[in-house]
């Protein structure tokens, strides 16, 4: 891109010296010709310092176009300290002191063939330490941020792969010890089928704490969800959804169109639909009405439940990781939520009910 401001600049100044014309043509022609070479893919496949000797032929053309104007840096200085800057956010230092010199011949050359005075030729001296200056400041912060994103991407990696094994291991003597609780209760007194029962509960939080932390690193790991899109008839995705929800919690009301469709992920839509039902029966009241309707170009997924409502304290963070709103949940179920509906190319948001509250998820309809 500088290179091409240049050349652009070149053919700019023909207009003002025409005396010059096919000097600054070429120094445009030249300039244009390195814009090429610059954009080049190969340059992703070289050398991580290769680039640096772009630098090079830059200067080489700058001393020309300073020889082309007749000796005036004005316009050339300027871009000199502009390919300082661009060799400070790609290398390193000593890259940066090896462009001293040739950069200062750039410089002088076309002042003392064009028989400048000793003042201007001295000017030398004062830009090309502030270059220098400028571009190792740039190449200091460049560093630094360059090894704090490192630094962050590693522990990135420990944090995936502590939370992925944790969440796989658990699992497996979760569901031995859930099993013995249960063969447990069969003959337990009254007293300790109550113990039993809260033992459950517990072993049951801890395994949609695995589950949840499985999604969080899928949906980390993967950035982007890979989704199978199809068109289904929503009345039967969402009583497949149902299927899976305890019997207890099956006071469900559903107001869905008989032609009603969804453009979704089977798969992943009744993964939001089960966590919108757990979060219903869990902090609302019965009844509580699923709901899909068509709204513009969008389809519009509902679960509205009839209890207290949003708590004030979680309704800014209601979508959060481990936003918990009592000491039931753990926090992960609307996030998933969220994540899918936009993996979707929609989005998650609650409505307030009087009574109650709605959690809404929007799909784009099939095209």
């Amino acid at each position: 891109m500088l290179l091409v401001l240049a050349g652009t600049l070149a053919l700019l100044g023909m207009a003002n010296d025409t005396t010059h014309a096919n000097r600054l043509l070429l120094v445009a022609a030249c300039d244009f010709a390195l814009g090429l070479v610059a954009i080049h893919p190969a340059w992703a496949r070289a050398g991580r310092h290769t680039p640096a000797w772009m630098g090079l032929p830059a200067f080489a053309v700058l001393g020309m176009s300073t020889w082309s104007f007749g000796g005036s840096a004005t316009g050339t200085g300027p871009f000199l300290v502009l390919i300082f800057a661009w060799a400070a956010l790609h290398f390193p230092r000593w890259i940066l002191l090896t462009y001293v010199p040739p950069a200062t011949l750039a410089y002088l050359v076309p002042l003392v063939l064009t028989r400048q005075p000793p003042l201007v030729i001295g000017s030398a001296f004062v830009l090309m330490p502030i270059a220098l200056a400028v571009a190792l400041l740039i190449e200091a912060q460049a560093r630094h941020l360059r090894e704090d994103r490192e630094r962050l991407e590693r522990i990135e990696q420990w944090r995936a792969a502590m939370m992925g094994t944790l969440a796989h291991d658990v699992r497996t003597p979760l569901s031995t010890v859930r099993l013995v609780l249960e063969e447990l209760k069969t003959d337990a007194p009254p007293p300790v089928v109550r113990m039993l029962d809260a033992a459950l509960r517990q072993t049951a939080r801890i395994n949609r704490l695995a589950e949840g932390l499985l999604d969080v690193q899928r949906i980390d790991s993967e950035g982007r969800l890979q989704l199978d899109l199809r068109e289904h008839p929503a009345a039967a995705l969402v009583k497949e959804a149902l299927a899976h929800v305890r019997s207890t919690d099956a006071d469900v009301t559903l107001e869905i169109g008989a032609g009603q469709t969804l453009y979704v992920d089977r798969q992943r839509f009744e993964q939001i639909l089960v966590n919108l039902l757990t979060n219903a029966f869990r902090y609302g009241a019965p009844p509580v009405v699923v709901s899909v309707r068509r709204h513009g170009s969008f389809d519009r997924l509902e679960v509205r439940d009839h209890g207290p409502g949003i708590p004030d304290q979680l309704r800014n963070s209601l979508f959060d990781q481990f936003s918990v709103g009592g000491t039931e949940g753990i926090g992960l179920g609307l996030w998933i939520v969220r994540q899918l509906a936009v993996a979707h190319g929609g989005n998650a948001f609650a409505e307030a009910r009087d009574p109650g509250v709605a959690m809404v998820v929007t799909f784009p309809a099939a095209p």
